[in-house]
Order: structure tokens, then sequence, then C-alpha cells
């Protein structure tokens, strides 16, 4: 049976919950996501997010969840790709570097991107071989540095 690449839509938001909390397993992190809370953010008012889903069969075979970013050194628009999952029965098929190219297509048309960016854990050498294979090099340069909740709502309090 074929593996085919769609769209994430709003009902979608359940599936992509799971997904995304098995991914956070095999990473050892903490998931604090629900579908919910994807639901809100890829499909309300101002969409925070898009997916790309690999179905077969109708059983979730992967996914690509991106976001928008735009870079003045660029020069443009770009994605950002905060998650990629293939299902164990699928890595090493080329799924992942179908979602990736599903996602920046569909990024492409949707805001102009002319770049695609992502994070790989030092801890997933797998993934980053497979980056690697892909041609991604690494930032240099820069650091990324993030504000947490707390920080956030100190920083909102300065307005």
């Amino acid at each position: 049976m074929a593996v085919t690449i769609r769209l994430a839509g709003r009902s979608d938001a359940g599936r992509l919950d799971s997904a995304l909390a098995a991914l956070a397993r095999d990473l050892g992190d903490t998931y604090n996501a629900s579908p919910e809370a994807l639901e809100r953010a890829g499909w309300g008012d101002v969409p925070a997010f898009r997916a790309q889903m690999a179905e077969e069969g109708g059983m979730l075979a992967g996914l690509a969840l991106y976001s928008p970013g735009l870079s003045t050194v660029r020069g443009g628009a770009g994605l950002y790709v905060s998650d990629l999952w293939v299902s164990p029965t699928q890595r090493s098929g080329g799924l992942g570097r179908r979602l990736l190219g599903a996602a920046f297509a569909d990024a492409a048309r949707a805001w102009g991107a002319c770049f695609l960016r992502l994070q790989v854990y030092d801890r997933a050498p797998a993934a980053r071989r497979f980056y690697d294979r892909l041609g991604f090099v690494p930032a240099k340069g820069h650091t990324d540095l993030f504000l947490d909740e707390a920080g956030c709502a100190a920083l909102e309090g300065e307005r």
C-alpha cells in the first residue's frame, strides 16, 4: 500500500497529538500539548503552524509540523520545522525526506519560503546523520536562546 502525504486539517488534531507524544517519548522529552491546544494553535484565528501528515492504509505513518519565519539576512520567509516524526515501521524508507519536501513545497506556496530551518538534539546522532545526508549544515555565529513562560510574563509586564 502506498504512503500518501497531505496537509493536516482541524479534525487531525488528535492524531497529531498522538504522534507528537510518541516523538517526545522517543526523545525522552516532556510532552505538554493536547489535542485542544494543537487545534487552537493550528486552526485558530492566526494559525501558528501547519503540518504534513503521511498515511498508509488509514494509519499515521509520519508527520512534519512547521511554522513560518522571516530572515532579513536571508532576504525572505522560511519555515521552521519543529517536529519531524516517522513511525518505526516506516523509518529508513525515505519518508522523512518526503515529509520535509512536502512541508517546504507547502510553505513556498503559502508564504514564499526560500529556506528551511530546524534543530536536532545532540543526543540524536541518527537524526543528525539523516539531516547531514540531506545537506543541512550547522548554524554558525549564534546561539539559540529561550525565555520561559515566567520570563515572558515578566517581559509582558514591562509594557
